[in-house]
């Protein structure tokens, strides 16, 4: 099946209607920033996965691996043994999200105590 050349400029994501505001909403959740951040260095398992990225339900995690799974960013692959082994591993178009969004981890990084700053928050560690 051949695919048509892409015509970048009829996807608006300023625009309600736009499929481009559903792929946003997934690129921009905070669970999926820290699954692509692990899968960077390769496959996982699902409790690896459950592991590095603390804080997150079995439920969220689920939820957010078959969303990527079905948007093409992610391949889950089930190895037939006892009991059956299931890895998580970034397809080349989700490898092609670990630059932009490396570059929003590192922001955070950069920027959180001016963040902090102007709310007037103290971190936990400084209290």
């Amino acid at each position: 099946m051949d695919t048509p050349e892409l015509d970048v400029t009829r996807w608006n994501p300023y625009d309600r209607n736009c499929p481009t505001r559903k792929l946003l909403d997934r690129i921009g959740d905070r669970w999926t920033v820290l699954i692509i951040g692990t899968l960077q260095h390769g496959p996982q398992r699902f409790g690896e996965l459950k592991t590095r990225v603390d804080g997150i339900s079995q439920k969220m995690l689920t939820q957010t691996l078959r969303g990527l799974e079905e948007d093409g960013l992610v391949t889950r692959t089930v190895t037939p043994q006892i009991p059956p082994r299931v890895d998580y591993e970034l397809t080349d178009l989700g490898r092609t999200l670990i630059a932009p969004l490396a570059g929003l981890e590192e922001w955070a990084r950069t920027h959180m105590q001016q963040i902090l700053d102007a709310r007037g928050t103290i971190p936990p560690s400084r209290r």
